[in-house]
């Protein structure tokens, strides 16, 4: 574990109003309001049990969802995941295809008292993302062609208890309940706009230096309305 918390995942996500231009999508949200930051904000919050990162059958998908633009998510470990999920009708998807998080921690997971500047994370993350390759994200087998790299600006984060860090950062007493910052993402992100009714099949990969590789594929199963 570095000084610092960091993670790697692969999500499918917009930064910045990205528009999908591919056939399957229908009318749908204009410019999304979702970011990095809101990504990383959004499932660092949510514990273990529950967070759609560790989740390998699609389950826990809704967790946290709301408005008319739902996150998808990477995996936190197994390299290969497909998920079935069932969605409302007119949801866009903000995904990070990769996407990595630098949070400074004084005194907890192995970092010292010390604060680390920000130009530290930001160098810390940047040759992961420098080093992917393989990128892509396809929507029932067409290819998404609006994938930009975006780096955030900085922001906090508020981890639970029995947190994504907390089991990782045991040799170190683990990772308390509370607010942290300053945190930092970079990573490569797409939006797919709301998609018609009926099944359809979300699919990104991602490759970065050091052997990791990301397979993730969503069955999304676009209904009226959705009973909870």
């Amino acid at each position: 574990m570095s000084s610092a918390l960091k993670r790697v995942v692969a999500s499918i996500g917009i930064g910045m109003a990205l528009m999908l231009t591919q056939a399957p999508a229908t009318a749908g949200p204009g410019d999304v309001d979702k970011s990095g930051a809101a990504w990383w904000q959004w499932v660092l919050s949510i514990p273990v049990d529950e967070n759609p990162l560790l989740d390998t059958t699609g389950e826990k998908c809704m967790v946290g969802q709301r408005g008319d633009v739902w996150y998808l998510a990477g995996t936190f470990g197994a390299p290969t995941v497909i998920r079935n999920c069932t969605v409302p009708a007119g949801t866009a998807f903000f995904v990070p295809v990769i996407n990595f998080v630098n949070i400074d921690t004084p005194n907890v997971c192995g970092q010292g008292p010390d604060r680390i500047p920000v130009s530290d994370l930001r160098a810390a993350v940047a040759p992961l993302i420098d080093g992917a390759t393989n990128l892509s994200i396809t929507v029932d087998g067409a290819a998404v062609n609006n994938m930009r790299r975006i780096k955030s600006g900085v922001f906090a984060v508020t981890l639970p208890d029995d947190n994504l860090f907390d089991a990782p950062c045991a040799f170190a007493g683990g990772v308390p309940p509370g607010v942290y910052s300053p945190a930092i993402d970079d990573g490569y992100y797409a939006q797919v706009n709301a998609l018609s009714a009926g099944p359809h099949v979300v699919h990104f990969h991602a490759e970065s230096s050091g052997g990791f590789t990301l397979d993730v594929t969503y069955i999304l199963d676009v209904v009226a309305t959705i009973n909870h």
